[in-house]
């Protein structure tokens, strides 16, 4: 799965792509597929900490860091580089991606983190909020927040210096001490989310989503 999340960031083409792992295994399969990988320390509280311990070994002079997670094997490339673009306005600090939810299920689960934003130029949002609850509450569109992080570098050293907020703690969500702390968050639309793989049962879709794709090659 590692090697399939390598691919899709290599193939948004952003820029040097390097997997930070705590464990040599991870590295092992990384660098066999002709990756770079950066053990970091197993104590980080926070993905943020150990992309910032990795920034700071592969390439310290780096100004823009994309933070993507190891577990979206199907994510579109172009949702990458959709993550990185509201940092083309200087005032933004983080960069972030959502999607809409159009299953009501998904409405009411608090699994689905839920953007409260609002609408800007250009297709992008300023975040105002996230939540596992259902909101905003009224008619309209809800939002599912997908974990991509484009961060400015003094953005991402602010962040890991300050202790957990408490809207944080209590939401159990990392990215509201940011806006705790009074940095900005602005989050791009994507048409679709990337199958994530949280559990088992997700791991067996994903391969079946991969198999339906490689009988689709084949029969082209």
């Amino acid at each position: 799965m590692i090697v399939q999340v390598l691919d899709r960031a290599r193939e948004a083409d952003l820029g040097p792509v390097v997997v930070a792992a705590d464990d040599a295994r991870i590295c092992a399969v990384v660098e066999a597929a002709g990756g770079r990988a950066v053990m970091t320390s197993k104590d980080h509280a926070s993905g943020s900490d150990r992309v910032r311990e990795a920034v700071n070994k592969a390439d310290p002079d780096c100004d823009i860091i994309l933070n993507l997670q190891g577990d979206v094997p199907l994510i579109d490339p172009a949702s990458l580089a959709a993550a990185l673009d509201p940092l083309t306005d200087d005032a933004v600090d983080i960069g972030t991606i959502m999607t809409e939810i159009h299953d009501e299920s998904g409405r009411i689960d608090p699994s689905f983190v839920k953007a409260v934003t609002t609408p800007l130029s250009g297709g992008r949002h300023r975040a105002l909020y996230f939540t596992r609850a259902t909101a905003p509450t009224g008619e309209g569109p809800l939002f599912q927040h997908i974990g991509v992080y484009a961060w400015r570098r003094a953005a991402l050293e602010r962040f890991v210096a300050m202790p957990p907020s408490p809207l944080e703690m209590r939401e159990k969500l990392e990215q509201l001490r940011a806006l705790e702390a009074g940095m900005r968050i602005d989050v791009s639309l994507v048409p679709a989310t990337p199958m994530d793989v949280n559990t088992p049962q997700d791991l067996e879709r994903v391969r079946a989503a991969f198999a339906r794709m490689e009988t689709a090659s084949e029969k082209a």
